[in-house]
């Protein structure tokens, strides 16, 4: 499995895991607002400081976004594109938000894939205030009580990222379903870092909920490899359960971007694919 450098000391806490209980409810977003406003607006009739979600359809114009990129400063082992406004309107066909605190202002952690109006498609990281929903965006969220994701500090890889964080007590199982609330630190293999936290928890089968992070590069379980290092990903699908010899597989369904333009999916192969600068979800025992 390959490995990345940050600048920063490696900490010895490899991934951050509070309880939360969380609500299922489908969402529709409208047209006329930015991606932020919206879902803040959205959320905030709900009464959710935070959220992951799942988009399903939608279209954006103007639409904004970045891509993964190489750091041309010490300061990052990896970083962003410079900003990409393509012509005409972008039709969601996917995507993953974790949505949360930056401060006291609302934010956004957006990755997705869609459609350009001249027919390329497209994959990556949307930005948030930029993006202008057109048609309304149907999604899944999974609203979070009793914790958030807030924005904080890292020092390992000297970007400032989401952290589920307790932020009051927990609701009763009748109002909320229990969950956890999961960043997984850079150089951790996603698969067995999500199996790791359930075996700990007592936890035999689990849906992912959610699923914004990055990867070095990736491999998959049918022999493709992503070599160029430096990607953006979205769960597009993840479960977690227990094989006929007793022992947790987390399979997962991926799509990604990676530096050099390619888009990929596929299932990731278990202890081969390596968090690049963070990975945020929620997994939710079944």
């Amino acid at each position: 499995m390959r490995h990345i450098k940050h600048p920063g000391p490696v900490g010895q806490q490899r991934s951050t895991v509070v309880d939360v209980g969380i609500e299922a409810v489908s969402l529709r977003l409208p047209a006329g607002r930015s991606l932020l406003d919206a879902l803040a607006d959205v959320l905030g009739d709900h009464e959710a400081g935070s959220a992951v979600l799942t988009l399903h359809r939608g279209a954006f114009h103007p639409f904004s976004f970045v891509m993964p990129a190489l750091s041309s400063s010490p300061d990052h082992a990896v970083y962003f594109s410079g900003r990409h406004d393509p012509e005409g309107e972008a039709t969601l066909a996917g995507g993953c938000i974790t949505f949360g605190r930056r401060g006291d202002a609302p934010w956004l952690h957006c990755h997705a894939l869609w459609n350009e109006a001249d027919g390329r498609q497209g994959c990556g990281h949307v930005l948030p205030n930029d993006a202008l929903i057109s048609a309304s965006v149907e999604a899944s969220a999974w609203l979070m009580r009793g914790a958030d994701f807030a924005v904080l500090p890292d020092a390992e890889t000297n970007f400032s990222l989401f952290q589920p964080v307790q932020s009051g007590a927990l609701p009763a199982a009748a109002q909320a379903m229990p969950a956890l609330a999961v960043r997984i630190a850079p150089n951790e293999d996603l698969c067995t870092a999500i199996e790791e936290i359930c075996a700990r928890r007592g936890i035999r089968e689990a849906v992912l909920r959610g699923g914004v992070g990055s990867l070095v590069g990736a491999v998959f379980d049918d022999g493709r490899r992503v070599d160029p290092f430096v990607t953006e990903v979205f769960i597009e699908r993840g479960v977690v359960s227990q094989g006929n010899d007793g022992q947790l597989r987390a399979d997962i369904d991926i799509h990604l971007v990676d530096h050099t333009g390619p888009i990929a999916q596929g299932r990731l192969q278990r202890g081969a694919n390596a968090v690049l600068v963070t990975f945020e979800l929620i997994v939710q025992p079944q």
